[in-house]
């Protein structure tokens, strides 16, 4: 199953110690559990009577839990560990660590209130979390905090949490098990797409590569007639707004090849990839990939152009964390005078959701001058609607061996701009300042954006779980 159309499956920790009232343990898990079933979420937890209370306190208590979470393992996206009262550290990390599951953990402590701090009713969880969290970093297990020190399970505060806390899980599970396309090879003139598929091994994704021959010629096998062919067909002509002056026959060749590719997906279970788009498929078969791209791009495929591979990444790490389907762009003019904002375009492969607006779909502009129009149909053209937007490119550093990233938020704005393709006009607070780390560190000139802000997610995954080096740009 896509990850985006799954649930979090989360390991649930209830913490509690002796001496503290274990009838706040055992509402506290009961709480819980009515707020995930609420949510949606899916989780694995000992049963009631499995230790007493329903809590983890003991080793044999933390036993029964890891044989639990291990036998649910290939379920289990995230571990919330929460405290209804103080809580045994020795518990929370002996299950941890017993378990040795590697995924990211979340902790929560509750409140207490004013009128209620009376021995039977007090939870001091407040210092419990200190104690827990203090032998984490003994252990070298890596956690996330609540937005604040403590909360109730039942509170706004604790779902916004949550919600954070499965985008995180969401996107190191993604990543650390990633399948990639690389269809065809990179154009000759652009080593600025040259990546160590070693390097993006070491930490999960895979490179699955295709000669493009192979896809070309399965597209010009399939028959017009076929059931996958005219099903692309319709989708094409209801995806936007193409000119009268475009020959069916240039339409029929794009469905052909979407199909094909299509299928070199579903085939080799990929999660994203990344195409040739010039100037083989325009000489050999006589369309862009644009479009094919831009409505994969609109399932929850993500792909990117020049066989960019960890742009690619990028911009499946940006929908992971986001929930919101990416586009990918190159960093491309200044506007005008204005040093906060720059224009972002591509030929264009973005998918309409991305644009936000009404798509055309045409030629090339560029390479349409010089190998000719009729070869060259299936690009998405418009200006991408104003609002929030996130950016994030990671690559490999092959010189120093390592995954390196840089991210920042922005907006798209509804400024003008008289030029073809995919346009997009970004505002970026201090980008002087992002543009000079990109130059300096040998960053590429393409890069993944999404329409809402989500970095403080994809910090957290990476820098805390992946252990990527990261740069966020402020």
């Amino acid at each position: 199953m896509n990850l985006m159309e799954k649930k979090a499956t989360f390991g649930l920790i209830v913490g509690t110690r002796g001496f503290f009232n274990p009838v706040l343990a055992n509402g506290g898990r009961k709480q819980l559990l009515a707020k995930l079933e609420k949510l949606g979420y899916n989780y694995v937890i000992p049963s009631e009577n499995a230790t007493p209370n329903g809590a983890i306190e003991t080793l044999k208590d933390a036993r029964i839990c890891a044989e639990l979470f291990q036998a649910q393992r290939k379920e289990i996206d995230g571990i919330i560990v929460v405290l209804p009262n103080f809580g045994d550290e020795l518990g929370v990390v002996q299950t941890l660590e017993l378990a040795k599951l590697n995924v990211p953990v979340l902790v929560q402590a509750c409140d207490d209130d004013l009128d209620k701090v009376d021995v039977a009713h007090r939870r001091d969880a407040f210092c419990g979390k200190l104690s827990v969290c203090n032998n984490l970093y003994q252990y070298g297990i890596p956690f996330t905090d609540t937005l604040q020190h403590t909360c109730a399970i039942d509170s706004d505060e604790f779902t916004q949490d949550l919600d954070r806390f499965a985008r995180v899980c969401r996107v190191v599970k993604g990543l650390t098990s990633a399948r990639v396309g690389a269809i065809g090879a990179r154009p000759a003139a652009f080593q600025t797409v040259r990546f160590s598929e070693k390097l993006l091994q070491s930490t999960g994704i895979t490179v699955v590569p295709v000669d493009l021959s192979e896809i070309l010629a399965a597209a010009q096998a399939l028959n017009a007639q076929e059931s996958a062919v005219q099903e692309k067909l319709a989708v094409i002509r209801a995806y936007g707004t193409i000119p009268a002056r475009i020959p069916a026959e240039s339409i029929e060749r794009q469905a052909k090849l979407s199909v094909a590719i299509d299928r070199f997906m579903a085939e080799n279970e990929l999660d994203a990839s990344a195409v040739q788009c010039w100037e083989s498929v325009q000489k050999n078969y006589g369309c862009a990939t644009c479009l094919s791209m831009s409505l994969m791009g609109e399932r929850f495929l993500p792909s990117a152009c020049e066989v960019d591979v960890t742009g690619a990444v990028s911009m499946y790490a940006l929908l992971l964390a986001s929930g919101q389907i990416p586009g990918f762009l190159d960093w491309n003019n200044n506007y005008g005078a204005d040093r906060e904002k720059c224009v972002n375009t591509h030929c264009s492969n973005y998918p309409k959701s991305f644009m936000g607006n009404a798509i055309e779909i045409s030629e090339l502009d560029i390479l349409g001058e010089t190998l000719g129009r009729e070869k060259c149909f299936g690009a998405i053209k418009g200006h991408v609607a104003a609002g929030p937007m996130t950016y994030f490119r990671m690559d490999t550093d092959d010189r120093n061996g390592t995954l390196r990233a840089y991210l920042g938020e922005g907006a798209f704005t509804d400024d003008p701009f008289a030029m073809d393709g995919g346009i997009a006009v970004c505002q970026i607070p201090n980008l002087r300042k992002l543009l000079g780390y990109m130059c300096q560190n040998g960053f590429e000139h393409h890069v993944a954006m999404t329409r809402t802000h989500c970095a403080d997610v994809l910090e957290e995954a990476v820098t805390k779980y992946l252990r990527w080096e990261l740069y966020r740009h402020e």
